[in-house]
C-alpha cells in the first residue's frame, strides 16, 4: 500500500516537475536589482549597400551650394482632370509646394553613392554624422561654411512571431531597441519565449543570427541590444503554444477524417436508397 502511495506521489511530482519546467517566465529582465546603472551601448548606424540616403546641402547663400543638390522632382504640369481654364504654368506653381521632394542617394553593393560635382563617393561603412562631417570638409573647399545633413530614410526591421501585432516596422531615429521593437509590435503575448528571441541580421556580406535571452540583463549592454537597418526579429513560440497548435491539428485532422468518412456513408445511403427504390 505505501508502495502505490509512493508512486503516486513520485508521479503527481514528475508532473509537477514538467509543467513548471515549460511555463515561460513573462517578465523581462528578471535578474535585475531594484535599483542599479547599466552602461548605455553604442547605437549608432553605419551605411550599408542598399540604403537610401536623403543629403541636404544648404548655406548660408543658397546659389553657393546648387551645384551640389540634385535637382528637385518636378510635379506633372499637365493632368487630365485638370480645369481647361488652368495654364500648366499655374498648375504646376500651385501643385510645386504639396510635391517637393528630394531625391535620395542609393548605395549600391560596393557601397558607393554618385554625388554632384564630387562624383563617386565610398560611403560604405560610414556613420550618417561621419559622411555629413566629410561632406562637410570637401564641399567646404569651394563654399563657406557648409551644412550638411544625411538621414537614413529606408530605415526598418521586422517582427515575426510570438507579438500581438506582427510586421514591418519603419523607423525614423537611429536609436531603436530590440524593447522599441517589440513594444512598437503591440509587446510579446504570454506565448512567446522571452528565453529565445532570435535575431538576423546582414553584417560584412553574411546573414548572421543570434538567440537573445530577454530575461537577462546582459542583454541591455550587448550589441544586438540596438537594432539596425534590415534586422528580422523573430520570437518563438513557448512549448504551451506549440502543444496547443499540435493538439489543434490533431482535432483538424480528426474533424477532417470525420466529414470525410460522414460524406462517404451519405453517399454510399443514397445509391443503396436509389437501388432499393428500384
Amino acid at each position: 500500500m505505501k508502495l502505490n502511495h509512493f508512486i503516486i506521489a513520485l508521479a503527481v511530482s514528475a508532473g509537477i516537475t514538467a509543467c513548471s519546467s515549460g511555463k515561460t517566465v513573462l517578465p523581462y529582465f528578471t535578474d535585475l536589482p531594484n535599483d542599479g546603472v547599466v552602461a548605455t551601448g553604442d547605437f549608432t548606424v553605419k551605411i550599408v549597400p542598399d540604403d537610401e540616403l536623403l543629403i541636404n546641402v544648404s548655406a548660408a547663400d543658397p546659389a553657393a551650394v546648387e551645384d551640389y543638390t540634385i535637382p528637385y522632382q518636378h510635379p506633372r504640369v499637365r493632368d487630365f482632370n485638370t480645369s481647361n481654364s488652368v495654364t500648366p504654368e499655374s498648375y504646376g506653381l500651385s501643385r510645386r509646394a504639396q510635391n517637393l521632394a528630394l531625391q535620395t542617394y542609393h548605395v549600391d553593393r560596393q557601397g558607393f553613392i554618385n554625388f554632384p560635382v564630387l562624383g563617386k563617393l565610398h560611403v560604405g561603412g560610414m556613420t550618417l554624422n561621419g559622411l555629413a562631417d566629410y561632406l562637410a570638409e570637401k564641399i567646404g573647399e569651394t563654399v563657406v561654411d557648409p551644412i550638411i545633413t544625411v538621414e537614413l530614410v529606408n530605415f526598418h526591421v521586422n517582427v515575426m512571431g510570438e507579438v500581438q501585432n506582427p510586421g514591418v516596422q519603419l523607423v525614423n531615429r537611429e536609436r531603436y531597441s530590440i524593447l522599441d521593437a517589440i513594444a512598437a509590435a503591440g509587446d510579446m503575448t504570454p506565448y512567446g519565449e522571452r528565453k529565445r528571441v532570435l535575431l538576423i541580421r546582414e553584417e560584412d556580406g553574411q546573414r548572421q543570427y543570434h538567440r537573445l535571452n530577454l530575461n537577462d540583463s546582459q542583454l541591455l549592454e550587448s550589441p544586438y541590444f540596438y537594432l539596425t537597418q534590415n534586422d528580422v526579429i523573430y520570437v518563438e513560440p513557448n512549448k504551451v503554444r506549440a502543444a496547443n497548435a499540435s493538439t489543434d491539428q490533431e482535432r483538424q485532422f480528426k474533424l477532417s477524417m470525420t466529414s470525410v468518412i460522414v460524406s462517404a456513408a451519405s453517399v454510399i445511403a443514397s445509391l443503396a436508397i436509389a437501388l432499393f427504390i428500384k
